[in-house]
């Protein structure tokens, strides 16, 4: 049984319907009924497997990427009081240091000022004494001076 049927766009092609094309689609049959849950339903259940088990990686991931960036807040936050903190500290620390050092200014002051002080008084003391050498020891240099000037020895 040869039947004809021309094809739409092109007359010059002609197919040709015989037993072989039933043949065909009972082969056809028999192989989709025998290869369907021996091939191709597992092989649609790993397909579908892989696919859940990529869904459930990316939702991981996108929960671990929500996790991180919760936890850099988190940090950053943290890092930004810890900043604040120092801050505080170290303006703390120069204040301290300020007032230590004009404290240590100050009893240095003090102690140049008491040492200019007994120096002072050492040197007036030391000047009065040597006043009173020079002033004792008056005659006799007047003497002297006036045993050089004459060249010759003066006596009081």
């Amino acid at each position: 049984m040869t039947s004809q049927v021309p094809f739409f766009f092109a007359s010059d092609v002609t197919v040709d319907v015989d037993l072989s094309v039933l043949a065909q689609v009972a082969l056809f049959g028999f192989f989709i009924t025998i290869l369907k849950p021996v091939l191709f339903d597992p092989l649609l259940k790993l397909f579908e497997e892989r696919e859940k088990l990529t869904d459930g990686a990316r939702a991981t991931a996108r929960s671990m990427d929500e996790r991180a960036a919760e936890l850099l807040s988190r940090f950053e936050t943290e890092i930004e009081q810890v900043r604040r903190e120092a801050s505080l500290e170290r303006d703390r620390l120069r204040a301290e240091t300020a007032k230590l050092e004009a404290k240590m200014l100050d009893e240095a002051k003090a102690d140049a000022a008491r040492i200019l002080t007994s120096g002072r008084a050492q040197i007036a003391t030391e000047v009065e004494t040597l006043r009173r050498e020079l002033v004792a020891s008056r005659p006799a240099l007047a003497q002297q001076i006036a045993s050089k000037l004459l060249g010759r020895e003066v006596s009081s």
